[in-house]
């Protein structure tokens, strides 16, 4: 028998396929919306119509995932006047826009277990954003 093959994050095919089918059910009935109701003869996780008592077997143990997005990037909040910042600390890094020698370098601004230590530059002549 074989097993299935976890993607990068270890998941396997079945595992994201319920991930990404979790949402709102509604009645075929009414289309009114299924709520979370356990069958306690059968110990099961059914879906059931608060308003005309239809009922449907879960198709996943997972009634909600709230999945937290943050739309801020790496780089969240740089400016391109960030070069005349005297408080950032200077490199002589080339830029790879206008070739200037002078940039000010600043860390990640991602708040993530995950995230490493990256470090940023800003040209300060053309205020170019680079690794």
């Amino acid at each position: 028998m074989d097993t299935p093959s976890p993607d990068a994050q270890g998941h396997t095919q079945q595992q994201n396929n319920m991930r990404q089918n979790i949402g709102p059910k509604f009645c075929r009935e009414c289309s009114n919306m299924l709520y979370p109701k356990e069958n306690k003869v059968e110990m099961a996780l059914m879906y059931q119509c608060r308003t005309c008592s239809y009922t449907e077997p879960a198709t996943s143990y997972c009634v909600y995932r709230n999945q937290l997005a943050s739309s801020a990037g790496e780089t969240a909040g740089v400016t391109t006047d960030v070069g005349s910042d005297p408080t950032l600390p200077r490199s002589n890094k080339q830029c790879p826009a206008c070739s200037e020698m002078e940039c000010v370098f600043f860390q990640s601004q991602m708040r993530k277990e995950e995230t490493k230590m990256k470090l940023f530059y800003v040209c300060c002549s053309c205020g170019h954003i680079f690794e």
